[in-house]
């Protein structure tokens, strides 16, 4: 195993970047502001970024919107545009180190989680794209004895990518990577907590040959640039990752702007439910706590409402504790770490504040419930689980989006569908039996655009991510993502 001292030495030697990527060039900005960029791991300021506002954003998008127009790239032989999204690929695959120490310090995230799941996941998914971009058909309609009439599908035009910090180079490649397949150009807005690696991403497309204007990197904070790019009357569509307060801001700027599509992955409080002919409790125990504290909870799909059939809820409740005991925050740079930071002062004071409303509302704590490694300046947060949480409580309908899991006991199955479907959010759900017929029933009655059965997050790029109301709408992954960032044209030649 790689050591921490190797992962701290290219922190030090690798140039972090602060730069926009506009118009194939990079630049401090026109008002030469920037914004302190501070690593979670110690508190500290890594380094600091440009500061994009509506000036950028209109650079970018105009930058766009020539390269869209002047076909570029939307006219480039499909070939040729595999060939050039398979070199970026190639480009980041040789710098997997450097994206991953990037993203570890950008987030908290423990660094084995970068290099072993993040970053080889977003250039999976950029790969997945460049395979996929020349095997999307049109359609011809029925035969008429003096015309022919065909469907193809047309790129939108210039995308805003507004994309979350919890994942950031993935979750920006399920955007980028099908829209730039579809020939659309791409205005790419990081959060402005973990811009890092998306800089480092539109530093290497312009090295993998993507034509200037193709993939623009504005960082920036959401109010200014987000707002900006989502209010642009020459934005086709906004493709976002975040909270459903934003999601409703993006909806609203639409209206307000050129009515442009908006696709929306919002939040989730999604339920994870252990039947009591559980096959493996064991295996659903451990699979339990990974799917809450996994990413220090900072997950949209993150199982946050455990529910138990009452006969065996103290059997599993023991097995989990024991489990989630042993996930102890750490150095995100130790390659043995498990559970890292927080990404920020914020949001670690968030989780803190849903654990003393869960104590008040009469939450049993069974595990956690403290800041650590305060030593470090860094913001860490332990592993919690409240026992004996009641479906309306605070704790139970609300994402905290940290490590903190609510478990609710039930006594029926028909009960635990009810108590998952009580929700305004429907992003996931995941249930353990040996029933068959209950897999199917429940898998069909819960209200979410994924249900795992015997298994959390149990699928990859080939199945396509989504959620249900007000999780948001629009799909990310697999090849339904792609139509997003297109038009449907019908042409009909009369002889």
């Amino acid at each position: 195993m790689t050591s921490l001292a190797h992962f701290e030495a290219i922190a030090r030697s690798i140039r972090i970047p602060g730069e926009a990527v506009i118009d194939g060039k990079l630049v401090a900005g026109a008002s030469g502001e920037t914004f302190d960029n501070i690593t979670p791991r110690n508190g500290r300021i890594l380094n600091r970024v440009v500061r994009g506002g509506a000036a950028e954003i209109d650079a970018a998008v105009a930058s766009g919107r020539r390269a869209f127009e002047d076909g570029s790239w939307r006219k480039l032989h499909y070939r040729d545009k595999k060939k050039t999204l398979l070199k970026l690929a190639d480009l980041m695959e040789r710098e997997i180190e450097t994206f991953a120490v990037l993203e570890s310090l950008d987030v908290g995230k423990p660094i084995s989680n970068a290099l072993g799941g993040d970053i080889p996941n977003a250039i999976r998914t950029l790969r997945y794209y460049a395979e996929a971009l020349d095997k999307i058909y049109g359609e011809v309609g029925p035969e008429a004895p003096d015309r022919f009439s065909f469907a193809v599908h047309e790129p939108l035009g210039v995308i805003g990518a507004i994309v979350p910090w919890n994942f950031p180079l993935h979750m920006a490649m399920w955007k980028v990577a099908p829209a730039l397949a579809m020939g659309n150009s791409v205005v790419l807005k990081p959060a402005e907590q973990s811009p890092l690696t998306a800089l480092k991403l539109g530093e290497l497309a312009l090295q993998a040959g993507l034509p200037a204007g193709v993939l623009n990197v504005v960082p920036g904070l959401g109010a200014e640039a987000g707002k900006a790019l989502a209010l642009h009357n020459d934005v086709d569509m906004i493709a976002f990752t975040g909270s459903g307060a934003v999601g409703k801001l993006l909806m609203q700027y639409s209206g307000q702007s050129n009515l442009k599509r908006v696709s929306l992955e919002l939040g989730g409080k999604s339920p994870h439910i252990i039947f009591a002919d559980c096959p493996d409790l064991d295996r659903a125990a451990t699979e339990a706590a990974w799917g809450i504290f996994y990413n220090s909870g900072q997950v949209c799909t993150a199982g946050s409402r455990l529910l138990v059939q009452e006969p065996i809820a103290d059997d599993f409740l023991d097995r989990l504790i024991r489990i989630s005991s042993k996930i102890v925050a750490g150095d995100p740079l130790e390659p043995a770490t498990l559970s890292g930071a927080m990404v920020s002062e914020e949001q670690m004071k968030t989780a803190l504040r849903y654990i003393e409303t869960a104590k008040r509302e009469g939450g049993a704590l069974a595990l956690g419930g403290s800041r650590t490694r305060t030593e470090s300046g860094g913001f860490y947060v332990e592993p919690t689980v409240f026992d004996q949480v009641r479906p309306e409580a605070t704790l139970a309908r609300e994402e905290v989006f940290g490590p903190v899991l609510a478990v609710t006991r039930f006594k029926e199955p028909d009960d635990a569908i009810r108590i998952a479907n009580d929700s305004n959010y429907g992003l996931a759900a995941g249930l353990w039996t040996k029933d068959i017929g209950l897999a199917h029933r429940a898998a069909r009655e819960i209200r979410a655009g994924l249900v795992w059965v015997n298994g959390w997050d149990s699928c990859d790029i080939t199945m396509p991510f989504g959620g249900f109301k007000q999780s948001g709408f629009g799909r990310d992954r697999s090849l339904h993502a792609l139509h997003k960032y297109a038009d449907l044209k019908s042409v009909s030649i009369t002889f």
